[in-house]
């Protein structure tokens, strides 16, 4: 076998489909595109979001809410979960966001927020960027102490 005798395949022997090329080709008269509207005229191009001609789902759903565009979003830490870490010797009795950050408790750029749910009785300094009334409640009353960055 040479390149010189090779046979393409039969699906691509197919013959392109000239279209506008007289009644007799099959494709005259109006070229496939049918009789009339915008898909029979030359320019055409669908929009995406084009149905048809019935109301957009852009349009049909409805609108409300307000995304604030300058909100800071927390990363939640309970005092139960910070008892356990000390517990486990995960942290100890100083804590900073560096070390919550190494815990595995927060990320990198997170903004910490301490919240009061849970017993907690370990006496804890902790450094965190929020924290609620609670929480700061709990701390203190087990001895410690809550500094909002």
């Amino acid at each position: 076998m040479d390149l010189h005798n090779l046979k393409a395949p039969a699906p691509n022997n197919k013959n392109r489909k000239r279209v506008g090329r007289g009644e007799g080709s099959g494709h005259g008269e109006q070229s496939g595109r049918g009789h009339n509207g915008a898909k029979s005229r030359s320019g055409y191009k669908r929009r995406a979001w084009f149905e048809g001609g019935q109301m957009p789902l852009q349009r049909r759903i409805p609108k409300f809410g307000f995304k604030n565009p300058n909100r800071v979003e927390f990363r939640p830490i309970n005092l139960h979960t910070i008892a356990e870490f000390v517990e486990a010797g995960k942290l100890n009795e100083s804590i900073t966001i560096a070390d919550l950050v190494e815990a595995g408790l927060a990320h990198k750029n997170d903004k910490v927020k301490l919240l009061g749910n849970g017993e907690f009785d370990t006496k804890v300094e902790i450094e965190v960027h929020a924290a609620s009334k609670s929480a700061i409640e709990k701390v203190e009353k087990a001895g410690g102490k809550a500094n909002v960055i």
